[in-house]
């Protein structure tokens, strides 16, 4: 069994390691550049994704709406993953409808869209993506292994191999998100990190 945890252990290292390439630092930075300057002109966060990836978006959300490493104000980010909407929606419309419905409901020009899929081949986000693009929000993918079929629907992307499975994607993805967090926080604001750690 300690062969396998120790493989397992190099997999998610070799994930991690990922995000010391130059395109995913250059993804990193420009993520959270254009992430401050929506905030900075007004404008909120909308992040979607499926199953663990959706429970990355609301993460992802909940650390803007509530805070990362700095005493700081609220900023605008909604996870589209509120479950009345979600059976509403699927229900009336067809799954594929969720999230380019809550970007139709939500989405105003100069908001970011934020795409979390570990294979890209969501057709939910798909619609997503194409409905943020007609209301012109800013768009962002967090992809993985080719890409799938939202490769090249959004203006910034990140592809990770998949390194075998999902969940390395998913690592990837959750280091990347609390690094572009962090940045926002500094970019926004000059306050000093706190330790929350108790």
């Amino acid at each position: 069994m300690k062969e396998s945890i120790l493989q397992s252990v190099d997999d998610a290292v070799r994930a991690s390691l990922f995000l010391k390439e130059e395109q995913s630092l250059v993804f990193i930075e420009k993520v959270a550049e254009q992430i401050a300057k929506c905030f900075q002109n007004g404008g909120k966060i909308l992040i979607a994704g499926n199953g663990g990836s959706l429970c990355d978006a609301m993460h992802f959300a909940e650390e803007f709406t509530g805070q990362f490493r700095t005493k700081r104000q609220a900023l605008p980010a909604i996870a589209l993953s509120e479950p009345g909407h979600l059976t509403c929606v699927g229900n009336d419309m067809g799954f594929n409808a969720v999230f380019s419905r809550g970007v139709e409901a939500f989405g105003k020009p100069g908001d970011v869209f934020i795409a979390l899929s570990t294979s890209g081949n969501s057709e939910n986000l798909v619609a997503a993506l194409k409905q943020a693009k007609t209301q012109e929000l800013f768009t962002v993918a967090f992809l993985g292994k080719t890409g799938g079929k939202t490769k090249g629907l959004a203006e910034l992307e990140w592809i990770v191999p998949g390194f075998s499975f999902s969940d390395r994607v998913q690592e990837a993805h959750m280091a990347a998100i609390h690094i572009i967090i962090e940045m926002v926080e500094q970019i926004l604001f000059s306050c000093e990190p706190i330790c929350n750690i108790e």
